[in-house]
């Protein structure tokens, strides 16, 4: 099959979607800093992937514990479960050398593009406290960091690759290649995260990508908001020829401030219609090999 690689980078708006470790009473989000120590909050890659797994609709691959790990059952393949398809796996078995096969799908952090500037929340159960019939005794407070950001993530995929595991001699039929990927598709574009009592909205309100003879996540560096404005020059800076006949863009008015330029220099489609279009080219490329 010719290398082909599905490559969208995309941009959601949520608040506190993804914590680390706590210190004393104090919830802190996951962050890293840039340039002069701005701090910016992030989703990791993994919590993506969890969350991608959960709402794909698919049965999910079954685990056991070898060497103390948890771990992929050594019977779990790709011919039943897309998720260890997509996203590879490691199965090690006592007495063997185990099997390793590396994601075809790949995700980034998604990272807020907005800085973190320290706000936190308060928070107690004084709500239960005050139904205590022996007086306000059991109470908790906590505080919580809490960001609300845009945030921008991207996801690459090797079409060739998926489907196919030389470790199990596995090739599936390419109508079931294009089935798995447009549901990812479908769960991309609708994608939520629930956390801490909260359900974060993670579908993408600006997305921009296509069906590449390349692999390169090119937008990833690129995509970028100033001023509520997404950075149409910066985008249009690395539509090579060979990019730019390939590339799409899906938009939902009303969140940017410049929603004409996007339609106007990106030829931006509704979600819908974004999404949809993609489809069609995996569909057409697994047609067509």
């Amino acid at each position: 099959m010719k290398n082909k690689g599905l490559i969208l980078s995309m941009i959601f708006e949520a608040e506190s979607a993804n914590y680390g470790e706590g210190i004393g009473n104090v919830a802190s989000l996951k962050k890293m800093a840039r340039g002069r120590g701005e701090q910016y909050t992030y989703i990791s890659r993994q919590a993506i992937r969890y969350n991608i797994i959960e709402q794909l609709g698919e049965e999910k691959a079954k685990v056991k514990v070898e060497k103390k790990v948890v771990q992929f059952h050594p019977d779990s393949t790709i011919k039943d479960y897309p998720e260890i398809d997509f996203f590879g796996y490691m199965k090690t078995v006592k007495g063997s050398d185990g099997k390793t096969r590396s994601a075809r799908v790949r995700l980034s952090n998604a990272i807020s593009l907005e800085t973190f500037k320290g706000d936190l929340d308060f928070l107690t159960n004084k709500g239960l406290a005050d139904r205590n019939e022996d007086g306000m005794k059991g109470m908790n407070i906590a505080q919580s960091e809490i960001h609300h950001s845009y945030y921008k993530y991207t996801i690459t995929a090797d079409l060739e690759k998926i489907g196919i595991d030389e470790n199990d001699n596995i090739s599936l039929d390419n109508k079931e290649k294009a089935r798995r990927v447009n549901k990812l598709l479908d769960t991309i574009a609708l994608l939520y995260r629930d956390i801490r009592g909260r359900r974060e909205d993670l579908k993408p309100l600006f997305v921009i990508g296509g069906v590449y003879n390349v692999k390169n996540p090119v937008f990833q560096n690129i995509l970028d908001i100033k001023n509520n404005r997404i950075l149409v020059n910066s985008i249009k800076e690395v539509l090579f020829d060979s990019i730019k006949n390939d590339t799409y863009c899906g938009l939902i008015e009303g969140k940017f401030d410049n929603d004409e330029e996007i339609k106007k220099e990106l030829k931006a489609k509704s979600m819908p219609e974004f999404f949809s279009t993609i489809k069609g080219k995996v569909s057409e490329y697994y047609e067509s090999n």
